[in-house]
């Protein structure tokens, strides 16, 4: 990737915020001296804020100004207690990514704003209610959580966690411990129970949208949205990318399914495109992102 700054022009700095119910969250803004954009990542579900720093740098490099943070009940936004805490799923795309987002503003005041989603950071989108402030939406593995739109070789294993391995942690523990079977950092409960919801319904929580959602900004969201998906990622196939991005009727949406030798790497998976053999996924997503900085 063709760099615009000097790596020791970037800084990063940890910050926090106040999501918009009060809750505080862990971020790290990562920025060259001068930023002629900024991005807003948002996680997918049990992956913290480090994962996405040697993403973030590499933009940074470039001129961008980077904002990744925990959700609520993730690393560092995780209370001491997460057995007794309480949250929705939706509260991060409700609460915390629109305090981020505001968050980021404040920081590179004057900025164009384009976003990267990453799995359930796509999704949550529309329950923004500040979006309009994102001029772009780059969706990585982003797909419906439901799980016959997955591969098949990974259905054994989502049966095993949704009604086996899942509700034996929260019988022991309260919450989804890291490790095990879980690769991700701990999960609330909350998290755990919503998602495992959604994914036994053919919609994903499309049909709760007007009735437990009837806020919700999906309609309104007029920004264009690019969604890549990769062909050895089991769980945001082609077809689950296609059922998100039609939760946005009112967006230019486009799909874009790639090999991951398009790329020159052997494996993406769900979470490779932020890892150092994606950095590939990284220019393209660039690319795109950038076209309107004029």
């Amino acid at each position: 990737m063709k760099t615009n700054s000097r790596a020791e022009d970037v800084s990063v700095r940890t910050i926090q915020f106040a999501a918009d119910d009060g809750h505080p969250l862990a971020g790290v803004l990562v920025a060259p001296a001068e930023p002629t954009l900024a991005a807003l990542i948002t996680p997918a579900t049990g992956y913290p804020k480090e994962f996405y720093l040697r993403f973030a740098k590499a933009w940074a490099a470039r001129g961008c100004a980077v904002l990744v943070f925990d959700c609520r009940g993730i690393g560092g936004s995780a209370p001491a207690d997460l057995k007794r805490f309480s949250m929705d799923y939706s509260d991060w795309g409700r609460l915390d990514m629109p305090a981020a987002l505001d968050s980021l503003a404040e920081a590179v005041p004057g900025r164009r704003i384009v976003h990267v989603g990453h799995s359930a950071g796509g999704q949550f989108v529309g329950f923004m209610r500040n979006h309009e402030r994102i001029s772009r939406h780059a969706f990585v593995a982003v797909g419906s959580g439901y799980g016959p739109r997955h591969h098949l070789s990974h259905r054994p294993r989502e049966v095993f966690f949704w009604w086996l391995y899942g509700p034996a942690c929260l019988a022991t523990r309260g919450y989804i411990p890291a490790g095990g079977m879980w690769g991700g950092t701990a999960l609330p409960r909350g998290v755990f129970t919503t998602w495992r919801r959604w994914s036994h319904q053919s919609r994903y929580f499309a049909g709760e949208l007007d009735r437990r959602f009837g806020w919700h900004r999906f309609g309104a969201v007029t920004a264009p949205i690019r969604s890549w998906a990769f062909t050895d990622d089991p769980i945001a196939t082609p077809a689950a990318a296609r059922d998100i991005l039609e939760l946005f009727p009112n967006a230019p949406t486009e799909l874009i399914e790639r090999r991951p030798r398009d790329y020159g790497a052997r494996r993406l998976g769900h979470d490779g495109a932020f890892r150092a053999a994606g950095q590939g996924v990284w220019a393209e997503v660039w690319d795109w992102l950038e076209a309107d900085a004029a």
